[in-house]
């Protein structure tokens, strides 16, 4: 049904998609740019379900309860528990516990936006990689592009330890790119 909706919303904005998931890939932190208004979730949702890719996101655990339930769980939330320890008792990392979420799926490819901010910011947040890393999974480019009203999925790269050039090559892949507000996206 989601599918079909989405078709038809792309249909009547004039967008399109491009890209597909790679064959074989079950796991993966899908990181979604340019972040600049909360359209992108919008676009981007109705995307994945047309290219039938399963994406999940994280939320705090206490909004997926009645009535938010109804909305978030069919968009892919899964709800964070950020109270659990670790084995020396501490608070687990959101690193950690998204890693842990990796660890009890056969499947999973969860969205996460590595500016994490819709405002400008040179410096992205370093925990997609992070993840990726401790999960032992490739991190995918998810897109939005305003400007030729395209939405989809590109580059994909496996995390080898080099971070700041890793995160350089993705930001590379998405400045050609333009955001709602391209003002605020990857330079």
């Amino acid at each position: 049904m989601w599918h079909i909706i989405s078709k038809l919303i792309f249909k009547l904005f004039g967008w399109k998609v491009k890209g597909e998931l790679p064959e074989g890939i079950d796991k993966a932190v899908m990181i979604a740019a340019p972040h600049t208004s909360n359209w992108d979730f919008f676009w981007a949702r109705a995307a994945f379900f047309i290219l039938k890719v399963p994406v999940r996101y994280t939320v705090k655990k206490e909004l997926l309860k009645f009535p938010l339930n109804i909305i978030l769980n069919p968009m892919g939330a899964i709800g964070i528990d950020r109270s659990k320890k670790d084995a020396s008792g501490n608070r687990k990392s959101m690193t950690a516990v998204m890693i842990d979420l990796f660890k009890q799926r056969e499947k999973l490819i969860v969205l996460v936006t590595p500016e994490g901010t819709r405002s400008y910011n040179p410096d992205w947040k370093t925990g997609f990689y992070r993840v990726a890393e401790g999960a032992n999974v490739p991190i995918i480019c998810g897109y939005l592009d305003y400007k030729e009203k395209i939405a989809g999925i590109g580059k994909m790269i496996y995390p080898d330890g080099n971070i700041d050039q890793q995160i350089e090559e993705l930001k590379d892949f998405y400045r050609p790119l333009n955001g709602k507000f391209p003002e605020n996206g990857v330079r």
